[in-house]
Parts: structure tokens; C-alpha cells; sequence
């Protein structure tokens, strides 16, 4: 079945090539709700003392004021990249005074939407765009689900090995043409095979029963105070995640670089009844930045997205198109709790491997009915992946146990592991698998099994448990103080972001006024 990939493995080998993956990039977005000692959602704006969330190249907020987004440079070394997502915690939690990151996925005390408050972002244009876009969200799917956090891991093969990869295969287009293909042939297989994410690192098989508002959502009570799904994986992942008949009826494609920039155009620029009928500007106040079925690409939600580095105030479409596709970003992890960063290296080592499995595997175009099956399985692992009876939909619908799959692809695993294990110390990559292997076969291995177990064992209530954890990160970053040097280099960043915002605000009074820089910027391309 995964013939495949032995093949391209035998041709990388064949040409005597070692240790090319070793320059791959690897780089972190990683979400946490700032929260009150009760566990209630800061409603404080985003600490001075961290600088600007609009120009700050490592600490941002994502939807909310209090939801912070730290950003790691992209580094070559799994470890130095969780080295400085470490830092940035160190810095931040010793400018929070009493208030505490939240440790899990899913926000706990939710008092309806006022309780969540809308990132700002300045008097720029750029900055009141960014946070109009947030208002649009709200009116769309309402604010709840946008103070849910994950974090994203960013990764690039190395530019050494991709060439090796194209020799291997004779391939003779030229570089950026045959690069955007062999990552969208990754992109098409982690669609198939991006189930395994949440089974092993789901973390968020609970949720305070407040997150809900009185939504019936098919859950099962684990107290009076707690949902949850018995054999739940990432209730971040499931369908209490974005509910937009809108985007439901998207076929964004994945067959090719043109085809996926065409299909997300149209999305980003054809109206929608239902967002028609908000409205734009109400009684003199933004309510979304357009009526499309989009407002810009990043709204359309996916487990994987091509990515290329946007130059400034480019539209990500076009960046895809001028670049080609330069690294991948995966959006399916939960937060880890019993991690203090939310991420394990492990955890990195395991994904790199399965991500050059969906690189080396071929990758055929994804029919209807695939996508269709596709879908269903993301549903499925989230709330029912420990199930052991648990069957998930392949290719055109065949059904096959989530165990009996999930052993097929670790067998395969073994060589991309082997390749990537080439001239590192040990066998950090080959190591992980046979860890992971234990998830495969006992389901009480993974994140979400042992959320659920020291609930039960210690009978707390979601919010205690998310409490204690968080109460354990705290001290561990605390205890930890970053030395002289790093935390003069966080203060500068800080102070030059501030002062960034500021010169880009003094030059938008300038220049022109918010409808005609959304103008400008719709119309690029």
C-alpha cells in the first residue's frame, strides 16, 4: 500500500545522500489565554511591558486581548526552537503580576461574549484591519470558539534535500515549480493520514459546561460542572470548532498551487447572503471587513495550509503565487498540559517523521467522496478516537479500524524515521515511533486518556484540573528567571515595537483613511 514510499527512500539512498534533512526548518506559533487567579478570561489589555502586538516579531495577541500568540524564530534544532518558546514564557509570566497562561486548550469560565474581549491593535490602518477582521469572526461564528488555543508547527524541508528528492525522482521543471507540487503532494496525504494527530496528541477530551452557553451539543456529563466525550481526543478538533454552512460548501483544491490560489480567491471574493445581511459599516461602526464567504484566506479553516512569507501588506494568495510554497503550517495540536510549553520534543521528532512519510508517499488527487471520508474522520478521532472499535473511512470508502490503519502507517514510518535519524546522535526520530507505538496499541497512552484519568482519580472538575496545571506551569517558569543578557533583548524588542506601532500610526495620518487602504489592499492581484 505504501510502496511508494520505499521507493523514494531506495532512490535518496541509492545516490549516497546523508543527513540532508538536517537543515530542515522547524518554528512554533503557540496560543495561551491570559486568565484571572479564578480562571476567568483576563480582561486587562495586552501588558506594556510586552511590547506592541502588532509589530512584535515573538509575542502577539491571536483573536482575543487576552489570547497571547508566541512566535519562534525558525531554527534547524527542534530543541532550540522549543529553547525560545521556552524564553518567551520566562519573559512574559514575569510581567503578569498575578494573572496566569492557561495551561489547556479549551477556555473554562466563559460568561457569554462580553467576557471575551476583541484584540486592538492601534489607530493604524493596518491595525484597525486586524482587528475589524476579529469583529467579523464575532458576528459570524460568535466569540466562544475563538478563545480556544493550539498551537501551529511550521516546517520546511531543507532546500538540499528537496533537490536530492527531485534528482531521485528525474524531475527536470524548474525548482519552484516542482517544490509548490511535492508539497502539496505532503499537504494532500496529511488531509489523508493528519487523523493520527489528535489521537496521539489530542489533548481536550473536556470542557466546562459554561463554554457551551446552553448549546446542546451532544456531549456527556462528567459532573456537574464538566462535558466531555468518553473516548474523546480534541474537542478543539470537532464540531464545536467553526460551524459555517459557508465554508462547508468551499472545494478549496489541493490538486496544484494555481488551482488552490483560484479556489481561496473565489472564496475570499464572492458574497454570502447570510454575512450580507450584518452588514459592513453599521450606524457608523465596522462590523466585518466585507460580505464574502471569506474575509481574507486565513479565515478558511484547514489542518495544513501552504504557506509563503508574505512582504509587507501582501496578500497571502499572491505571496503563494510570487514564492511558491516554502513550508507547511500544521494547525491540529492541542495544547499538552502536562507540558509547560504545551509541546513536547517528541512530539516535534514524531510529526517531522510523519510529515516526510505524506512527502515520499504518492499522493493521487482527492475525489469527492474521499473528502467527504476525509472529513468524517477529523469528526470522528476528536470525539471518538480511543473508541476501540472505532472504524474511519479510506480512499473511496472502504472502512478499516483506527488501530489496524494507525499500525499499517507506523510499519511504513520505519524508513522515513531511519532517514532522518542519519547523522544525528542516537536514534531520537526511531525512538519516538516505537514510544508512540504504545498509544497504537493502548489507548490509555495518549494526552487525552490521561487528562480524563487524573480528573476522575483526583475528582476535580475541568476548571481544577486547567487550574493546578496552570498553577504548575506558573512556578516552573517563575523558578526560572531568563539571565541579564536574554532579558535585555526581550525588553529592546519590546520597547522598538512600541515604537514601530507608533511611527506606522504618525504616517497612516498621513496618508489615506481605512476605507481607502482596504480598498488598496482588496485589490492587489
Amino acid at each position: 500500500m505504501y510502496r511508494s514510499t520505499e521507493q523514494r527512500l531506495s532512490g535518496l539512498l541509492q545516490n549516497g545522500t546523508r543527513g540532508l534533512l538536517l537543515n530542515s526548518l522547524k518554528g512554533l506559533e503557540k496560543e495561551s489565554l491570559r486568565v484571572t487567579p479564578e480562571g476567568t478570561i483576563a480582561r486587562t489589555p495586552h501588558p506594556k511591558a510586552l511590547g506592541s502586538a502588532l509589530t512584535h516579531p515573538w509575542i502577539t495577541t491571536d483573536y482575543s486581548e487576552a489570547l497571547l500568540e508566541f512566535i519562534t524564530p525558525p531554527h534547524a534544532h527542534t530543541a532550540e526552537t522549543l529553547g525560545f518558546l521556552e524564553d518567551i514564557h520566562r519573559f512574559v509570566y514575569h510581567q503578569l503580576d498575578d494573572e496566569l497562561l492557561w495551561a489547556t486548550s479549551m477556555p473554562c469560565i466563559v460568561g457569554g461574549n462580553d467576557s471575551i474581549p476583541i484584540a486592538e491593535y492601534g489607530s493604524s490602518n493596518v491595525g484597525f484591519m486586524k482587528h475589524v477582521y476579529r469583529r467579523g469572526l464575532d458576528w459570524r461564528y460568535g466569540r466562544a470558539m475563538q478563545a480556544i488555543s493550539g498551537i501551529h508547527f511550521n516546517y520546511s524541508f531543507s532546500r538540499e534535500f528537496l533537490q536530492a528528492l527531485q534528482a531521485a525522482e528525474g524531475d527536470s521543471r524548474p525548482e519552484p515549480v516542482y517544490r509548490s507540487d511535492a508539497y502539496f503532494r505532503l499537504i494532500r496525504n496529511f488531509q489523508r493520514y493528519g487523523w493520527l494527530v489528535p489521537y496521539l496528541f489530542g489533548a481536550s477530551p473536556a470542557v466546562c459546561s459554561s463554554f457551551t452557553q446552553g448549546q446542546e451539543l451532544g456531549f456527556q456529563s462528567f459532573d456537574g460542572h464538566t462535558l466531555y466525550e468518553p473516548y474523546g481526543t480534541s474537542l478543539r478538533m470537532s464540531d464545536i470548532g467553526y460551524k459555517n454552512k459557508a465554508q462547508a460548501g468551499l472545494k478549496i483544491s489541493y490538486n496544484d498551487l494555481d488551482s488552490y490560489v483560484d479556489t481561496l480567491t473565489r472564496a475570499i471574493s464572492t458574497p454570502d447572503e447570510e454575512y450580507a445581511r450584518i452588514g459592513t459599516v453599521v450606524d457608523g461602526q465596522w462590523r466585518q471587513l466585507n460580505t464574502n464567504i471569506l474575509q481574507i484566506e486565513n479565515e478558511y479553516y484547514s489542518f495544513i495550509r501552504p504557506k509563503a512569507i508574505a512582504r509587507s501588506g501582501e496578500k497571502p494568495t499572491l505571496a503563494l503565487r510570487r514564492a511558491g510554497v516554502e513550508y507547511v503550517e500544521i494547525r491540529a495540536l492541542d495544547l499538552n498540559p502536562f507540558e509547560p510549553t504545551g509541546i513536547a520534543e517528541q512530539h516535534l521528532v514524531f510529526l517531522e517523521g510523519l510529515l516526510l512519510f505524506c512527502l515520499l508517499q504518492d499522493s493521487p488527487v482527492i475525489s469527492p467522496r474521499e473528502q467527504a471520508g476525509i472529513n468524517a474522520n477529523q469528526g470522528l478521532v476528536a470525539r471518538h478516537g480511543r473508541d476501540p472499535d472505532l472504524q474511519l473511512y479510506r480512499g473511496q470508502g472502504e472502512r478499516v479500524p483506527l488501530r489496524q490503519w494507525a499500525a499499517e502507517i507506523f510499519q511504513t514510518l520505519e524508513g522515513p524515521m531511519e532517514l532522518l535519524d542519519q547523522l544525528r546522535p542516537g536514534q531520537p526520530y526511531r525512538d519516538a515511533l516505537a514510544d508512540y507505538r504504545r498509544a497504537v496499541d493502548d489507548a490509555e497512552h495518549t494526552p487525552s486518556a490521561r487528562v480524563l484519568r487524573e480528573m476522575r482519580d483526583r475528582q476535580e472538575h475541568f476548571i481544577e484540573f486547567a487550574m493546578r496545571v496552570s498553577r504548575q506551569h506558573e512556578g516552573y517558569f517563575r523558578a526560572q528567571p531568563l539571565s541579564p543578557e536574554l532579558e535585555q533583548q526581550f525588553r529592546d524588542a519590546a520597547t522598538q515595537s512600541l515604537a514601530e506601532q507608533a511611527e506606522i500610526e504618525a504616517r497612516d495620518i498621513e496618508t489615506e483613511d481605512f476605507q481607502a487602504y482596504l480598498d488598496r489592499y482588496f485589490a492587489q492581484g
